[in-house]
């Protein structure tokens, strides 16, 4: 393990605390372009989740739809709030191949990207201490006169992610400020996302603010529109496990 990666996971609460969490739940509203082009902005504006942490399944509900969305890397599985079978797949990642920007997401698409993204943002720092994660400290990084150490963090086969290789800015705090990634689903697109907001829960620090925009060839932000707003309105962290249905 990485002497950064060692500081920033005392900085969020301790890996032994954390291992003594098994599920989470969250409220959460979700704005920006992204779900405006995807013409799913009503759908995601508010959603309720429930997550194992040491395994990669998360249960989404989305209000407004009145849907329950379960996704692990195997399957994603649409109900109707009432428990009748709407859709299940197991080769969802194949139907983003071919879409525009402007093409609309199925509801097995709106569980798949928000599973995965949203399982990886409420369980890092700590996910990358998994089995099977490749972690490196590398340059630093200098933005609005602020100096931030970076992670270089491969992912695993076995965890779907926006793509393998990404990057975790950090400030003097150990605390997240800045996660740089591409999209693969969305053909390579660009992602710098912005964490704030950190909350004690139970003994854990939780970002509960986050703002994803594009960035240039210089790496550099662009301001511009604002693809992804996330608010984690409240979250709770369990030592039960997830009854995964």
């Amino acid at each position: 393990m990485s002497t950064l990666l060692e500081d920033v996971l005392e900085a969020h609460g301790g890996l032994q605390r954390w291992q003594q969490i098994r599920s989470l739940q969250a409220e959460l509203s979700i704005g920006g372009l992204l779900w405006d082009l995807k013409c799913r902005s009503k759908s995601v504006a508010k959603m309720t989740i429930h997550a194992s942490v040491h395994e990669q399944h998360i249960e989404i509900h989305l209000e407004a739809d009145k849907k329950r969305i379960y996704f692990s890397p195997q399957e994603v599985r649409v109900e109707t709030e009432d428990g009748i079978p709407f859709e299940q797949r197991s080769d969802v990642r194949a139907d983003f191949k071919g879409q525009s920007l402007r093409s609309p997401w199925s509801d097995a698409q709106v569980g798949y990207f928000n599973g995965y993204a949203l399982w990886q943002y409420l369980t890092a720092p700590f996910l990358y201490s998994y089995p099977g994660f490749q972690v490196e400290e590398v340059a630093p990084w200098q933005e609005d006169e602020e100096t931030w150490r970076v992670l270089k963090i491969v992912f695993p086969e076995h965890i779907v992610a926006h793509t393998r290789v990404q990057y975790a800015y950090y400030d003097s705090d150990g605390l997240l400020r800045r996660h740089q990634y591409t999209v693969d689903v969305m053909d390579g697109a660009s992602g710098v996302n912005y964490a704030e907001g950190y909350q004690n829960v139970d003994g854990i620090l939780v970002a509960t603010r986050r703002r994803v925009y594009s960035f240039d060839r210089e790496f550099q932000k662009i301001q511009e529109p604002l693809l992804v707003s996330i608010d984690i309105d409240r979250v709770e962290l369990a030592s039960d496990s997830m009854s995964w249905r």
